[in-house]
């Protein structure tokens, strides 16, 4: 099988017929509007387990890209897809395809092109939205005095990981693979939130990219923190609690807003996303947690002893 074969086969009837076998993808943006993109690779042994499911891989890389998205609240448009691989394997192909038909539909993220390679196994992915202009949520945006929110629980992807034989369709596995990027809510935001990022690599490490292009810190309560139920039946609430600090992948929201407490909540609501309350941002820079030290791991680094699938 030929590259183009390949890309005819597998991954064509997904790109929309308009789109396909030009040089470029073309988008129509509407007046007032700006473009968010963003670009994430995902690496077998590294991002994810050798020998996993190709159909979970492509649903989770275009799940934590499209998070990139809702962290900048912009609307989802599409994606392109640079795939590198180690040799051509139809069956594996396959259910990469028909992860990226589910996956793509289910984000309204369409596949709008891409490339393929020979090399270690790899998916890149670029991903496309739009928002109005100079609406944008940003990092930088946050001040002391606001509160301090984050969406769902937490915990629960980095919690899969230590339990490397459980079925994937057990709901700890599926917080890992099928995390679901808050889009909806990032757009919500827009006018509430003066900061925003999404926890990819632990609250502790995001939150102190936040602070740092915010200009301040944030002092934190880890009794406030909502840990997901199955991490802390499994591993206990110390463990747990970690995990929400530290772990990872979760890909929920983060965001600081000045606005009261009782609008994000009804907004929560309204979506059917629960919102937690879990500090606020200080003056002092750094991240602190009341009542305890900040752990020295604070989240994974590619370069720096971070954590292996």
């Amino acid at each position: 099988m030929t590259e183009f074969e390949l890309i005819e086969r597998y991954f064509n009837p997904l790109i929309p017929p308009a789109q396909r076998g030009e040089d470029c993808a073309l988008l129509d943006l509407a007046p007032g509007e700006e473009l968010a993109v963003s670009t994430d690779a995902m690496v077998a042994g590294r991002h994810f387990p050798e020998g996993a499911a190709a159909d979970l891989v492509a649903r989770r890389a275009l799940a934590g890209s499209a998070s990139d998205l809702a962290a900048m609240g912009a609307r989802p448009l599409g994606c392109t897809l640079a795939l590198t691989l180690p040799e051509i394997d139809p069956s594996w192909l396959a259910q990469l395809s028909r992860g990226l038909a589910r996956g793509t539909s289910e984000l309204k993220l369409p596949l709008l092109g891409g490339d393929t390679t020979r090399g270690p196994l790899t998916l890149t992915l670029t991903v496309l939205g739009a928002l109005p202009r100079g609406q944008a949520l940003r990092r930088g945006g946050g001040r002391p005095g606001e509160s301090v929110w984050v969406s769902g629980s937490l915990g629960g992807a980095a919690a899969a990981l230590e339990f490397p034989t459980m079925a994937p369709d057990e709901p700890l596995q599926q917080r890992y693979w099928l995390p679901a990027p808050r889009l909806e809510l990032g757009q919500a935001l827009r006018g509430l939130a003066t900061a925003a990022i999404d926890l990819s690599d632990g609250l502790l490490a995001d939150l102190g990219h936040l602070c740092r292009a915010s200009g301040c810190g944030a002092l934190i309560d880890p009794l406030r923190l909502p840990l997901h139920a199955q991490a802390l039946e499994r591993l206990g609430e110390d463990r747990a609690r970690a995990l929400a600090l530290s772990g990872g992948d979760d890909y929920e929201l983060c965001f600081a807003s000045g606005v009261p407490a009782g609008q994000i909540e009804a907004l929560g609501r309204r979506l059917g996303v629960a919102l937690h309350r879990i500090g606020e941002l200080v003056a002092e820079p750094g991240v602190s947690l009341v009542g305890a030290e900040t752990p020295r791991h604070t989240g994974y680094q590619h370069f720096g002893g971070g954590r292996e699938p």
